[in-house]
């Protein structure tokens, strides 16, 4: 089970960029790239630090990318991407790769991808890739990515340290992007206050604290589209260690007023 914190830490959280030259490449080792980045920016890792890692490098690494002069698009995808001007390879795959629609109009096309993740186009993404030769894809399973790298360095340095995977998600009701944990190791990615009091004595009946996308937010400020920098080191803030996935942060439907 791992050491298990009652609280959260009040006091100073660092976020260390890890920047990493070129591209990663289909069976190249992340662990070692991360570990020779770091190591070239002057940063070890400490014992309690929590590596977040943009879901990009993970899918590159684990051969997650497709090559879009291969996809050969339906009727219907044609038919939308003509209508809206869009890409109909990336509208096939992004169809491909849902377990089902959850929405689409107006050029937008939410999913809820085969992990249970509801964003747009199932997460398929050209940016960030070869200029639009290329698409990425979700890993097959960002919790088990992120154990396995989670494992590799804890041979390579011989401390524990939680893995966190992040994408960027659009969110109902607010405009532009933030990060979420889609892949978690090491951690239990909720806080659960239900049952405590608060300073003034109230007893707690709903309050469940999503750390682990908190984290990968927070994570965002130094990994931007447009940083080059895919990954980063959380230093100070005292997590439940322990087992747990993002898996736990995707809410029943049993639980979902919008389903």
């Amino acid at each position: 089970m791992g050491r298990s914190i009652g609280k959260r830490a009040a006091g100073e959280v660092r976020i260390l960029p890890v920047a990493v030259g070129g591209e990663i490449r289909a069976g190249e080792s992340l662990c070692a790239t991360l570990l020779a980045a770091a190591r070239s920016l002057g940063l070890r890792f400490q014992e309690g630090d929590i590596l977040v890692v943009k879901h990009k490098v993970v899918s590159k690494a684990e051969g997650a990318v497709v090559a879009l002069d291969e996809i050969r698009p339906s009727a219907a995808s044609l038919a939308w991407a003509r209508r809206y001007g869009l890409d109909a390879r990336v509208s096939e795959l992004a169809g491909r790769e849902s377990r089902r629609i959850v929405r689409r109009k107006r050029g937008v096309l939410i999913t809820e991808t085969r992990h249970g993740f509801i964003c747009a186009n199932s997460g398929v993404d050209v940016s960030n890739v070869d200029g639009g030769q290329h698409a990425v894809l979700l890993p097959v399973d960002p919790d088990g990515s992120a154990a396995k790298l989670r494992r590799e360095l804890k041979k390579q340095v011989g401390i524990e340290i939680a893995v966190i995977v992040s994408d960027s998600f659009g969110r109902p009701w607010r405009e532009g992007l933030t990060e979420v944990a889609i892949g978690v190791a090491g951690m239990r990615p909720l806080v659960d206050y239900r049952g405590r009091r608060d300073p003034h004595g109230y007893s707690l009946h709903a309050t469940v604290d999503a750390v682990a996308d908190e984290l990968a937010c927070a994570a965002g400020l130094v990994c931007g589209k447009l940083a080059g920098t895919p990954a980063c080191i959380i230093r100070g803030y005292v997590y439940n260690r322990g087992r747990g996935g993002a898996r736990a942060l995707i809410r029943p439907a049993k639980n979902d007023l919008f389903r």
